[in-house]
């Protein structure tokens, strides 16, 4: 019996069990589908929609130009150290509890950062936009595995997620710059309240609850350990992005980062109930897949901050036109999670990271030959369009890989990994190419040379794949004839 094959046999553990779902999406799975990509397009919208107001945020609420990265910083740690353990909560407790407690919370935290008179206030707020992220994210996707079946149907829901994802962190950055410009930076926060509204009305309609038979016990020592070592890693790489990697916090934080993460790794080898097991983690899909999805998000999220960079400080285009110029990338993350699924069912899920990497590592390489005048434009917006379609089939591919051949009730677990993965690598991109731009005095020539780095970091994400995903792994996540 292959892993996928077992994974059918599996899906009935939990009441969102696959062995009665249906071999067709009908109108409550289309409806249920709807319900959850509206909120994983809003949760991706959250992560760059302040992006281009932060400094008019700064103007507005007093905050010092050394506080101002906190805007950002606050969400990022929880939303990225807390992912994995409310994946598990929400294996434990119930996914659609999780997801509506979560969202209620983003609502609530939205409405109180739009209304901020002090720095304080907006990053409480931050911070609990943070953490709703960090719950929802995992509870959506782990609902999202288990309404669809293993095979077309799931592979078609993850492609069109992480198609809206990657556009939504496109189009937050256009947002962004449209609603500061025409109304106030506070409606990049009470955007979310109605839709939040919404998504709670209409889910605990067509949203069964999905949650284990038998309630394991919470892993404590593991949960503590895996949340402070992501806190610690995701602090000291904003502390590389402005410090510099070679700083003293910054090495102490990532240090500790990884004593805690080794430390999570000896305490789920012995304990009885482990936050994530240790079979799980050996697991070449979820390993590698989960390395190919890291890559992918590092390098594409970082691009953006470089491509931004060269449109505003090399060819002084306004915050808006940059944003809007973001445009052609988003349609290409659009059509490129529109055909992955077709793609994998036609070829294989290692194929399709393969030719997803191989695409993006060649639209981001040819990104060297960007001048200093806005002639340069038709070789950006190609290369970023075909970017953005090869670094969707990597990122769908990514997710289908993850979640194969993992009963139900580990879903939550598999889809906090997930998550962890694309908040993390969202994080780590930008400090690391920013700290590549720094070393340069000349800034065309340092986001040259970025590009180049964000290119090889591509390429080491192919060779990973190609190397290590193979053999057994591959042949079970090649669609059945």
């Amino acid at each position: 019996m292959s892993v996928v094959e077992g994974a059918r046999v599996d899906a009935g553990a939990g009441e969102g069990g696959g062995t009665g779902a249906p071999a067709r999406l009908d109108g409550r799975l289309k409806l249920v589908l709807v319900v959850l990509l509206v909120a994983q397009f809003m949760l991706a919208v959250d992560f760059s929609i302040l992006n281009v107001a932060l400094p008019v945020i700064g103007d507005g609420l007093g905050f010092s130009l050394s506080n101002l990265q906190w805007i950002a910083t606050s969400f990022a740690l929880c939303a990225a150290g807390f992912t994995l353990l409310f994946g598990r909560v929400a294996d434990l407790f119930g996914r659609r509890r999780l997801f509506l407690v979560g969202l209620a919370v983003l609502g609530l935290s939205s409405l109180a950062g739009g209304l901020a008179t002090t720095p304080e206030m907006l990053l409480v707020a931050r911070v609990f936009q943070g953490l709703a992220t960090a719950a929802v994210t995992p509870a959506g996707l782990s609902l999202l595995t288990t309404s669809f079946p293993e095979g077309p149907l799931r592979q078609k829901a993850l492609g069109l997620n992480g198609a809206l994802m990657s556009a939504g962190f496109t189009t937050g950055a256009i947002l962004g710059g449209v609603l500061t410009d025409l109304l106030s930076w506070r409606w990049a926060f009470f955007i979310n309240v109605p839709v939040a509204l919404a998504v709670l009305i209409i889910a605990p309609v067509v949203i069964k609850e999905s949650r284990p038979s038998v309630r394991p016990k919470l892993d404590v020592p593991g949960a503590t350990a895996v949340t402070l070592g992501l806190l610690a890693l995701i602090y000291g790489l904003t502390q590389a992005g402005e410090h510099g990697w070679g700083s003293g916090s910054a090495l102490g934080w990532l240090a500790a980062g990884v004593v805690l993460l080794v430390a999570f790794y000896a305490i789920e080898a012995k304990t009885a109930s482990p936050l994530v097991p240790v079979s799980v983690l050996k697991k070449k899909t979820v390993a590698w897949g989960n390395i190919a999805g890291l890559i992918a998000f590092l390098t594409e999220t970082s691009l953006v901050f470089l491509m931004t960079l060269y449109l505003q400080e090399v060819l002084d285009f306004s915050p808006l036109a940059a944003g809007l110029s973001f445009g052609v990338l988003g349609i290409g993350t659009v059509i490129g999670g529109s055909i992955a699924p077709r793609v994998i069912a036609a070829t294989s899920t290692r194929s399709t990271l393969v030719v997803g990497g191989v695409l993006q590592a060649v639209a981001t390489l040819s990104l060297i030959a960007l001048g200093e005048t806005s002639s340069s434009m038709w070789l950006l917006l190609i290369a970023t369009f075909a970017g953005g379609v090869g670094n969707m089939l990597v990122i769908v591919g990514f997710m289908v890989t993850a979640t194969t051949g993992l009963p139900d009730h580990e879903q939550g677990m598999a889809t906090g990994l997930a998550t962890m993965t694309q908040q993390i690598g969202i994080t780590m991109g930008t400090p690391i190419m920013s700290a590549v731009v720094a070393a340069n005095t000349d800034i065309h020539a340092g986001i040259t040379t970025a590009v180049i780095v964000n290119t090889v970091i591509v390429v080491v994400g192919i060779l990973t794949t190609v190397l290590f995903l193979r053999n057994k792994a591959a042949k079970d996540l090649t669609p059945a004839a």
